[in-house]
């Protein structure tokens, strides 16, 4: 028969996978580790178990003991695994920017979840170290493993991730990426592969709002890099023990934004359902590629996590929205107008019909604009809360002409001007845009077709 033991037997000897379109036009061969095979769907299952491990070894965690970590999600989800395949306890504590996912798939595994703020200093008694320094301080025959500055994380790299590697690459590796967070991953990796081939290129991506570039570049502690930010899992404000910066040739940052539609993009044209750090690893290592690989070159990259972690975040369409992230599918008026398409006819008004038979038209055809014309014309334009605030001060101009009480004509923009730019343009004496195409059709656009144009989006 062959089974294991218990579910940790089951970690690690992921899989290399080649990208294939998200890498178009970059030279090299561009492979990513997965590591969400693993039992927790992430990287961090294989510093659980070592973290554990030694401190079984050196008497520091014994029988019946409470494991407490300040973590991200996923190391928690590592411990927990092991934890319950050993029988001990555990209370992790965690920022309130993290998935909800998260919270939820650590409790489901028997743990106890302690949220903190995330926009407190780090030795501030609210953040989640402090909270799970103290925890450790108050109960009894507990363990704090403290991913950040225990040398065991970047063990489990160097004794297992690294050699995978070198070992699916067959030594051909010459580029490595990872996202950096405590550093576990980057450097274990990275130390295991420059010892077998010095020159082999360990590249770090890092996010806004993290300290570590600069640190790297200048040796310079800016406080004045720390600010929130969405990506969860890599970049902090504190410089970790695991963080060697002489295994780390070069860090590019990556924004939330591009991160998460990476991710997306990892999904649907590479069937990668994966985390939001390794959509900000890919973007990070991509743009590097795209300058400096050469053909013969083999770049790993490591994805950390799985996608149910984001389900209601960067996977959420709704979210994405309200942060800014989704691009606008109709970007511009010239795709608006493309939208349609070719099935709208400019509906106008002749300057000498009557005002009631422009009401009329407008209440037919359910429109509130409309431009005015004189032949080929365009000379002005009709609002219908206009025309009803003159009717109310003056009944009788019904049976005027529409030229008397027109207002001036809609504005022209650009084909190629974005909604932003066309938003700007419509408020309460500009009702309407108008634009003209390389065929010299004139279009209309309203305000209505820019909320549908954004809510679209």
């Amino acid at each position: 028969m062959q089974y294991y033991n218990s579910i940790v037997e089951t970690i690690g000897n992921t899989p290399l996978v080649k990208l294939n379109k998200v890498t178009k036009n970059i030279k090299g061969t561009i492979l990513v580790k997965v590591e969400y095979f693993n039992p927790g769907n992430s990287v961090k299952d294989r510093i659980g178990i070592k973290m554990i491990e030694d401190a079984e070894k050196a008497g520091i965690l014994k029988p019946g003991g409470t494991i407490i970590e300040g973590t991200s999600g996923n190391t928690g989800m590592g411990l927990a695994l092991t934890a319950i395949a050993k029988g001990y306890k555990c209370i992790f504590t965690m920022s309130d920017k993290q998935s909800q996912e998260k919270i939820n798939i650590l409790k489901a595994l028997g743990a106890e979840v302690v949220v903190c703020p995330t926009n407190v200093e780090p030795d501030d008694p609210r953040s989640y170290y402090s909270v799970a320094k103290r925890l450790n301080k108050e109960i009894p025959n507990s363990f704090y493993p403290n991913q950040y500055d225990n040398l065991s994380n970047t063990a489990a790299h160097y004794e297992t991730t690294g050699p995978e590697i070198w070992k699916q690459t067959e030594g051909k590796i010459t580029h490595y990426a990872a996202g950096v967070g405590t550093g576990g991953t980057i450097c274990g990796v990275s130390k295991y592969l420059k010892e077998r081939k010095p020159n082999v290129f360990t590249l770090g991506i890092d996010t806004y709002g993290s300290v570590f570039k600069k640190y790297k570049e200048t040796g310079i502690f800016d406080e004045n890099e720390i600010y929130p930010y969405l990506t969860e899992g890599i970049g902090e404000d504190i410089l970790p023990k695991n963080v060697d910066f002489n295994l780390i040739d070069l860090f590019i940052k990556v924004t939330d934004k591009d991160a998460a539609l990476m991710t997306r993009r990892l999904a649907r044209e590479e069937g990668l359902f994966v985390g939001w750090s390794c959509g900000a690893a890919v973007y990070g290592a991509l743009e590097y590629a795209r300058e400096h690989l050469k053909d013969n070159d083999v770049m790993v990259i490591i994805l950390p996590d799985h996608g149910t972690r984001y389900l209601n975040k960067i996977y959420n369409d709704e979210w994405m929205k309200n942060h800014g992230f989704l691009e606008a599918e109709f970007a511009t008026a010239r795709d608006i107008i493309k939208s349609r398409n070719g099935k709208d006819k400019l509906l106008t008004i002749e300057a000498n019909q009557t005002v009631a038979q422009a009401i009329r038209i407008l209440t037919k055809e359910g429109i509130s604009q409309v431009p005015v014309t004189e032949g080929e014309h365009i000379v002005g334009s009709l609002v219908d809360s206009k025309i009803l605030e003159q009717l109310i001060e003056k009944p009788d101009i019904k049976d005027a002409p529409v030229r008397d009480v027109m207002n001036p004509p809609f504005k022209f923009v650009g084909l190629d001007n974005s909604l932003d730019v066309l938003a700007s343009l419509i408020d309460k004496d500009n009702k309407a845009l108008l634009v003209r195409d390389e065929e010299n059709k004139v279009h209309i656009i309203t305000q209505a077709d820019l909320l549908a144009a954004m809510t679209t989006a």
